[in-house]
């Protein structure tokens, strides 16, 4: 099987990774079902690469139908220890402008209708989801930025929300209070399950809107998301190439280990049939 070292996940307008050499199209089965779509798994600046659209070549999975599950374990099956994550958000301050990108360092669950673990079923583990995101990976993202004079803001909390309808006003502006950053429908289930797959996580937030609390923006419309979407994944292209090439081959942060100290079931008592569903995240802890 095709195997990868980074994992690129294209979000709202980016179906497809430029660059991307020697592809093949790789669908994975998996414990928790189908992933959205095939891996395209190449190299990309002479480093094995694995796509994934989030949403299906075509966009046809609201936010709410993905597989989150099946997509990140498929990422462990290929082997990937680092994912960039893109994705589009709208914006809940003023300085954080549409054509922006934005590096979230901390996320928060407004999300009501998804699973965001592998475990259960006789198999319980408690990451520690404190700092979300891994710091190389941000840095790696937020030098990008700074090399190819993209406008970039490190730092801040993405608010997930379910979807797929947009915010309401009141619901804007309570966040805005809540002192969040930017709003979008789909990172947090990946960060969570990044993590318990101990794999290297970090999402490029590409700011299309000002989702509508803004008085001279006073609604979101897609044909408006659209637009900047169309500006802002020509940016995202530049910047994970320039992010696949210069991070380090070797992972020197703690994102390798998040399961050493979680999970809390007693290994003699983890059914075969858990061992087997889970092997591939827990194997080396319950020799």
């Amino acid at each position: 099987m095709a195997k990868a070292q980074i994992g690129i996940i294209g979000g709202s307008g980016l179906y497809h990774m430029p660059g991307l050499e020697s592809v093949r199209e790789v669908r994975l089965p998996t414990p928790f079902g189908r992933p959205s779509d095939a891996y395209l798994v190449g190299t990309l600046e002479k480093r094995p690469v694995a796509f994934l659209a989030r949403h299906g070549r075509g966009h046809l999975l609201t936010p709410s139908e993905i597989n989150f599950r099946a997509n990140i374990y498929g990422f462990k099956k290929l082997g990937v220890e680092r994912i960039i994550s893109v994705s589009a958000v709208g914006s809940l301050r003023e300085e954080l402008k549409p054509m922006d990108m934005v590096l979230p360092t901390q996320f928060f669950d407004r999300t009501r209708q998804r699973v965001s673990t592998f475990f259960g079923g006789g198999l319980v583990a408690h990451i520690a989801f404190d700092k979300p995101v891994c710091p190389t990976v941000v840095d790696a993202l937020h030098q990008a930025c700074a090399h190819l004079e993209i406008p970039c803001h490190k730092g801040g909390t993405y608010v997930c929300m379910e979807g797929p309808a947009f915010s309401t006003l009141a619901e804007s502006n309570l966040y805005r209070t809540w002192g969040m950053d930017v709003i979008g429908m789909t990172s947090l289930q990946e960060a969570k399950l990044a993590c318990e797959a101990e794999i290297c996580y970090a999402t490029l937030a590409m700011v299309t809107d000002y989702d509508c609390w803004h008085s001279e923006h006073a609604s979101v419309t897609v044909k408006q998301i659209l637009e900047n979407l169309a500006r802002n994944v020509e940016n995202s292209h530049k910047i994970v190439r320039h992010v696949v090439e210069s991070l380090p081959r070797e992972r020197a942060c703690r994102c390798g280990s998040a399961l050493e100290h979680a999970i809390i079931t007693e290994p003699k008592r983890v059914s075969p049939a858990a061992k087997r569903k889970l092997g591939l995240l827990v194997g080396k802890y319950l020799k």
